[in-house]
């Protein structure tokens, strides 16, 4: 079930989803499609503004979503000049995500045998933060980022 789309969100093309911070952001970039991620990061944040700002003047992007958590005001001054920026609820976001992650990335090895609970990412995972808040906002699942290694 697909749900209405959200006021203020381009009818179509390919979106943005940044959960800021203040010492790394997660940022992820749908397809035009809004079917598949075609980059997720973990970086900090003026290299998440530098990489945000070069998709959006090259028009690879038509909107930035946003969480609503702290940090965000500040974002989203800088890139409401550039493009249409939604807010999303980012309540929660964290520890769902830490379970998104795992579905995207089934333990591996011995890790499988952890209950879930005691499973920890080997990474940070902001950029699964910034993917469930796209999700949110569509209302479907997005298919991960190819892995780059």
């Amino acid at each position: 079930m697909t749900r209405p789309a959200a006021p203020g969100l381009p009818i179509q093309g390919a979106l943005a989803g940044l959960d800021p911070g203040r010492s790394k952001c997660g940022l992820v970039r749908t397809d035009r499609s809004r079917k598949q991620l075609l980059e997720a990061l973990v970086i900090p944040p003026e290299q998440a503004w530098r990489r945000l700002e070069g998709w959006l003047l090259q028009g690879d992007v038509e909107a930035v979503i946003l969480g609503n958590g702290t940090g965000s005001a500040s974002w989203r001054q800088r890139l409401e000049p550039l493009a249409p920026v939604l807010l999303v609820e980012e309540h929660g976001s964290t520890l769902a995500a830490r379970a998104r992650f795992f579905e995207l990335h089934p333990a591996r090895g011995w890790r499988r045998l952890l209950p879930q609970g005691l499973r920890q990412p080997p990474r940070d995972w902001d950029d699964v933060v910034a993917q469930l808040l796209l999700e949110r906002l569509l209302g479907h699942p997005l298919a991960a980022a190819p892995e780059t290694r």
